[in-house]
């Protein structure tokens, strides 16, 4: 693809692109929106480098994209800003936001069509970096039979799963019913839309098929084959598509600091 306004370099021919002539402090123009949008479409997730924002202007990008979403029970609030949650470990820390294969908040009734993270502090000696994979491909690549099988499921996103890494027992969290297999609203290609953070069961099946079933999606979209790896630096961005695409975060640096924001684009009811 061309682009005029913007350089983007793939990291891999199926998923991830870096992005250069940008400064989002600076904000960007209509002609550069337009194709971070294009780009972010056709690699899935785009990072951007020396990337030196303000929370304000973190928001101010992720509102090119849509209302930024509230995340029901972050872990890291930020005071004063709802639609910011604070990314952060360090020596103290028992464990970390992400540390496995996961789509941002599926549990919602509409989940995140974006997120858009920001880390101000990596870890010293390296470590810290995050996995993203193709749910296009890992969906493509079933067998035909299978493929028919999951596009008449739906399965339970419960965020219950989520309250063990919270003290707070006073929030009640979303339930959603969505499909196994989802429809991208932009592209119009399907993707595989489990993950084993917020998914819980498929709806028109028992416990053992469900569980069965589950585990084995599970395995197929974690394999290396439909994967990037982004190693983070100093005032790096990462923009994934939630609705097509998940994610990883390694905690391989401990003791070290890992710190930054993350802003959430606010997405629709998967069909």
């Amino acid at each position: 693809m061309s682009y005029e306004s913007i350089d983007v370099r793939a990291l891999t021919p199926l998923i991830g692109a870096e992005i250069f002539g940008v400064d989002i402090g600076r904000g960007v123009s209509n002609s550069q929106f337009d194709e971070i949008h294009r780009a972010l479409l056709d690699n899935l997730v785009i990072f951007f480098r020396d990337q030196e924002i303000t929370l304000d202007q973190h928001k101010a990008f992720g509102r090119h994209f849509g209302k930024l979403h509230v995340h029901p029970q972050p872990s890291n609030p930020v005071e004063g800003h709802p639609d910011i949650i604070a990314v952060k470990a360090d020596e103290n820390s028992k464990r970390v936001s992400g540390d496995a294969w996961h789509s941002d908040v599926s549990c919602d009734a509409e989940p995140p069509m974006g997120s858009i993270l920001h880390l101000s502090e990596v870890p010293e000696n390296g470590g810290g970096d995050t996995l993203f994979a193709n749910m296009y491909a890992a969906y493509e690549a079933l067998s035909e039979p299978m493929r028919k099988f999951l596009d008449g499921l739906t399965a339970i996103h419960d965020g219950e799963h989520f309250r063990p890494r919270t003290n707070d027992t006073s929030k009640v969290f979303p339930k959603g019913e969505h499909p196994v297999v989802r429809t991208h609203p932009e592209t119009g290609r399907k993707a595989l839309f489990v993950n084993r953070i917020f998914t819980s069961r498929i709806a028109q099946l028992s416990k053992d098929e469900s569980d069965a079933l589950l585990e084995m999606l599970y395995r197929h979209c974690e394999k290396p084959d439909w994967q990037c790896r982004f190693k983070w630096r100093k005032n790096s961005i990462a923009f994934w598509d939630n609705r097509c695409v998940m994610h990883h975060a390694m905690w391989d640096y401990f003791p070290q600091r890992r710190f930054g924001y993350r802003v959430t684009v606010c997405g629709d009811k998967p069909f």
